[in-house]
């Protein structure tokens, strides 16, 4: 008599299973943010025991870094290859300031919100939120030192005020997902205040918002 052909299950490489949990981390906190991050939540988005989520991550605190990194990162990326697409200096600031007051930032509006809270009992969340603090800090210091070797701007301290632009960015932002407003109400006043901190022209950056804020 024939036999029937054995069943075959073709297991996860350890990658692949990873891979799987990663992404469970970051949909779950792009949609509730990094508070909603435990070892259970996971596990169901993932489709798996916590078990398993325990044996691929180091530790939560970790899996929660590396989400808010990678998910922090891709901000900046995509704000930086819009911004730089502009002409000058100006132009970079101006479409800064309208995409990250856009209502498509607000889940990673909220995993900042989150992250700033729950960094302060975890060391591995605070390292990675003042890596990409700086990183935002760099970036923008960059369009302040561009404008004024380009003669729009005129500021002593790019670096200082680079930190109070990213201070009003967050406050703004921040602001408006608990209220339930639209951040990109305040695009204009926010420009404006920008126009006054790196010394330009009035109108040298509003003028170049996107019409839509």
């Amino acid at each position: 008599m024939a036999t029937s052909p054995a069943r075959t299950r073709t297991r996860k490489s350890p990658a692949q299973r990873s891979g799987e949990i990663h992404d469970a981390a970051l949909g779950l906190a792009r949609e509730q943010g990094l508070s909603a991050l435990t070892l259970r939540s996971v596990a169901a988005r993932a489709g798996v025991a916590s078990g398993l989520v325990a044996h691929y991550a180091t530790s939560m605190d970790d899996l929660i870094a590396r989400t808010f990194r990678e998910l922090t990162a891709g901000e900046l990326d995509d704000v930086r290859r819009q911004a730089d697409a502009s002409d000058d200096a100006a132009g970079r600031m101006a479409v800064l300031i309208a995409t990250v007051l856009g209502r498509d930032h607000d889940d990673i509006t909220l995993v900042w919100v989150d992250a700033w809270s729950l960094g302060r009992g975890s060391a591995a969340l605070s390292a990675a939120i003042d890596e990409q603090m700086q990183a935002w800090q760099s970036y923008i210091a960059g369009i302040i030192r561009d404008g004024r070797i380009a003669g729009m701007f005129a500021v002593d301290d790019e670096e200082a005020v680079a930190w109070q632009i990213l201070a009003m960015i967050d406050g703004l932002s921040a602001h408006a997902l608990t209220r339930g407003t639209d951040a990109a109400l305040f695009a204009a006043r926010l420009a404006q205040a920008c126009e006054t901190l790196v010394g330009a022209a009035a109108g040298t950056i509003v003028s170049r918002l996107p019409s839509a804020t």
